[in-house]
């Protein structure tokens, strides 16, 4: 089984970090064999998209007779996907959405003709199914009864990643982390992950070849 792992916030400590890696710990659990591929976009950011990329994607002329070089960046983020049986992200919920470094991602690993195709009903996923599992940390409360913010990231994330073919994602919040105390914090993320549904893991072989990728 092939685990990529991305983290995304920019303090090498966080919450959605260790959340992350305890959603991989877990995930060895099940499949002590498993490759992890790593991506760290706060150690390592990928850049927004380029003049060159833009211009590629910007109508079904262009793409056909992509500029050379545009897509590179864009296929190995798509050919990472396309390998792994499980994506695990963590990340913070920034200004009540995802931060721009996932963003960053998102934008190469969309790509029409590639990972979807456009048609009159909206986008069609391209790529197979895979199970996704989204640790999040937010200072504030966006879910559940005492939710005072409101939440842009989980339904952005469930749209646009189930456009291109990733429909089963799991999403763990831990929420309030800006009033979490060391003490308080194992134990917020062990009632983040207590919904965890690892099952989803047994199928994922089956899910990532069904289409031949």
């Amino acid at each position: 089984m092939n685990i990529l792992h991305i983290d995304c916030s920019p303090r090498p400590e966080s919450h959605s970090r260790q959340l992350s890696a305890a959603i991989v710990r877990l995930l060895l659990g099940v499949a002590p064999d498993a490759i992890i591929s790593r991506r760290d976009f706060a150690a390592d950011p990928l850049p927004h998209a380029a003049p060159d990329y833009a211009t590629t994607l910007s109508s079904p002329a262009t793409l056909a007779a992509p500029l050379q070089g545009a897509l590179d960046l864009s296929e190995v983020l798509i050919q990472e996907v396309e390998a792994a049986d499980v994506i695990v992200i963590g990340t913070p919920m920034h200004n009540l959405t995802v931060p721009s470094v996932l963003k960053a991602w998102i934008d190469q690993i969309l790509r029409a003709g590639r990972t979807f195709m456009s048609t009159p009903a909206g986008k069609v996923g391209l790529l197979c199914d895979r199970p996704v599992f989204v640790g999040i940390a937010s200072g504030g409360v966006f879910a559940g009864g005492r939710a005072n913010q409101p939440d842009f990231l989980t339904p952005y994330l469930s749209v646009v990643l189930g456009s291109i073919g990733l429909k089963t994602l799991q999403f763990f919040p831990l929420q309030a982390t800006a009033f979490l105390d060391a003490n308080q914090a194992p134990l917020a993320r062990e009632k983040a992950l207590a919904a965890i549904d690892l099952t989803v893991v047994a199928e994922a072989p089956r899910l990532t070849t069904a289409g031949g990728e």
